[in-house]
């Protein structure tokens, strides 16, 4: 898929906003087949996301650009993002 020099990169981090549910949101900014976007996310999903993506052989910018294009565009991207760590941590129970 898409790695470091491919169509998708990362080009930050950084807190944003409060505190929510699930800690501090984190934004990061990505560029997804040429388009800029940022998506903020708590800190807990961008490290599991970050997990997801070395398993999988992929840049975190690769991961992302890879769910975007599985979603239906009237979903937004972090809660796609969040939906699928989750079905990724019961698809991997032990």
């Amino acid at each position: 898929m898409t790695g470091a020099g491919g169509p998708a990169a990362e080009t930050g981090a950084g807190a944003t906003g409060g505190p929510s549910r699930g800690g501090w949101l984190r934004k990061r900014s990505l560029a997804l087949s040429g388009h800029r976007t940022s998506v903020a996310l708590e800190a807990e999903f961008w490290q599991a996301l970050e997990r997801i993506a070395q398993r999988d052989g992929l840049s975190i910018a690769g991961l992302v650009e890879r769910v975007d294009r599985a979603r239906d565009p009237r979903q937004p991207l972090a809660s796609v993002l969040r939906l699928a760590v989750l079905r990724d941590m019961s698809q991997n129970q032990d």
